[in-house]
């Protein structure tokens, strides 16, 4: 059963990877995509290159699929809209947005250089911003032009950005950021009948690359395919009741991440010097901060 028969779709940094594996399964899917691929290294140097992109696009045409490519910067602001005509000149409409690329460039924070942290803030939150706000826009013209709405925007979080991995202060921050953003687009698009959700994925490519030896099994399950299966199963019909969520996932399972929660409370008050105990006992019953690999299966 093809999940996605006839609905369009976006895929940023498409042409590798987690976004490689995401455009191919909703292509299989019936769905027609607009391959998103700067090109360049993974820390987001190096010239533009449609190379990657065309590829992925001869890829889904060879299995009888339909494509095209599109080679703008996402968090460029006249770019994502580019992107955004694109969809709807190539195919007549836009019903899924997946946000995927992003770049590295890990540094420890006091080590870490303006540029380093700019160029990571700007590629993931802006670049997930921006293309987001130009499609909302898109849906709510027609909504508003009494067309009925069934879309949906899928957002890449990251485990960093949850559980805070020493190191990433800057990739942490953006993907953090995501998340938050997923949360509240899905309030605000709710009325457009847009579905807004996040995925934290543990994949093996080339962002991960080298990072640590893996068995094969557990390279087996870090496949991006894993990953590809629940985006594609958001991106359906099927996924229409599900909206703002962040989920884990990769070949071990899937886990629906649960955001802030109110912990233990003290009584207020304007004098700190008697503050001391009191918010040394909320401290001592709230529950310690998850970890990155906290869970024996994150661990794995």
């Amino acid at each position: 059963m093809k999940l996605c028969e006839g609905r369009v779709a976006i895929v940023t940094g498409a042409g590798r990877g987690l976004g490689r594996a995401h455009a191919l399964m909703l292509a299989k899917h019936g769905a027609k995509v607009v391959v998103n691929d700067f090109g360049g290294a993974a820390d987001g140097s190096g010239s533009h290159d449609a190379t990657p992109a065309e590829e992925v696009v001869a890829t889904i045409r060879a299995f009888g699929g339909e494509a095209v490519t599109d080679t703008h910067n996402v968090a460029d602001w006249q770019g994502a809209k580019a992107m955004v005509d694109r969809a709807v000149s190539a195919f007549g409409g836009l019903d899924i947005l997946v946000n995927n690329a992003g770049i590295l460039r890990d540094r420890m924070l006091v080590n870490m250089t303006e540029q380093e942290w700019d160029s990571v803030i700007n590629v993931h939150l802006k670049g997930t911003f921006a293309p987001t706000h130009h499609a909302a826009n898109y849906w709510r013209q027609q909504q508003k032009a009494g067309k009925t709405v069934d879309a949906r925007v899928i957002n890449t979080t990251s485990h960093s950005g949850l559980f805070c991995n020493i190191g990433q202060a800057n990739y942490a921050a953006a993907k953090a950021g995501i998340a938050s953003f997923s949360l509240v687009a899905a309030r605000e698009l709710q009325r457009y009948g847009v579905t807004v959700n996040a995925i934290a994925p543990r994949a093996e490519t080339r962002m991960t690359h080298g990072l640590r030896e893996w068995t094969p099994e557990q390279l087996e399950r870090r496949d991006p395919e894993w990953i590809a299966a629940l985006v594609t199963w958001l991106a359906s019909p099927e996924a229409a009741d599900v909206s703002g969520r962040v989920f884990e996932a990769w070949g071990y399972g899937y886990t629906v991440a649960e955001s802030w929660q109110h912990g233990p409370i003290t009584e207020a008050s304007r004098d700190p010097a008697g503050l001391g105990e009191k918010i040394e006992q909320v401290v001592r019953f709230a529950r310690p901060n998850a970890g990155i690999d906290r869970d024996t299966w994150l661990a794995v």
